[in-house]
């Protein structure tokens, strides 16, 4: 009699330990697959659509508009463009964002820019903060990037020109 009683002891702890891990299980396991999943991936080669674009009056290749290059893995977006200067030689400059809130710096020819990179609750879009500095003076532009399909980016870009007025631009880019 005592040994049922045992047994039966037993089976009740593992039977409340099994239950306990499928609770828990049901509960944590869909937010880790929300984690991993639903973050869209930037990386590609992209080249600027200016018909499906509205480039205000920037004409579109300034500011970043012209074709780039992005590499994404794990924590880190890499944008890559290459550039014609005004002595008609070609420039290549890569900034990289990490893709966890964490600041970021990029240094070019015209300075330092900080930036920030936040994904949105439901992964589909990300939003890039940048503080640039250049000569002595600090600008902030946001860019907000999100694909459209497989093969489509669109980056909304809002930023001050030199006279402090609010500038927004949506590039649009084709997946080569």
């Amino acid at each position: 009699m005592k040994k049922c009683i045992k047994n039966f002891q037993i089976d009740s702890i593992n039977f409340m330990r099994l239950f306990s891990f499928t609770i828990i299980l049901t509960f944590i396991a869909p937010v880790f697959a929300h984690a991993q999943a639903g973050k869209v991936n930037f990386s590609g080669t992209w080249t600027l659509n200016a018909d499906k674009s509205n480039l205000g009056d920037t004409g579109g290749r300034r500011f970043g508009g012209g074709d780039f290059i992005a590499t994404q893995e794990a924590n880190l977006l890499a944008v890559e463009r290459t550039r014609t200067n005004r002595d008609g030689e070609s420039v290549t400059t890569t900034n990289k964002y990490t893709l966890d809130g964490k600041e970021s710096v990029n240094t070019t020819g015209r300075g330092e820019s900080k930036s920030t990179a936040k994904w949105s609750a439901d992964g589909k879009t990300l939003t890039i903060v940048t503080v640039s500095s250049f000569n002595g003076n600090e600008r902030t532009s946001t860019e907000v990037w999100a694909l459209t399909d497989s093969k489509t980016i669109s980056i909304t870009s809002t930023r001050q020109n030199r006279d402090g007025e609010e500038v927004k631009t949506t590039r649009v880019y084709d997946k080569k």
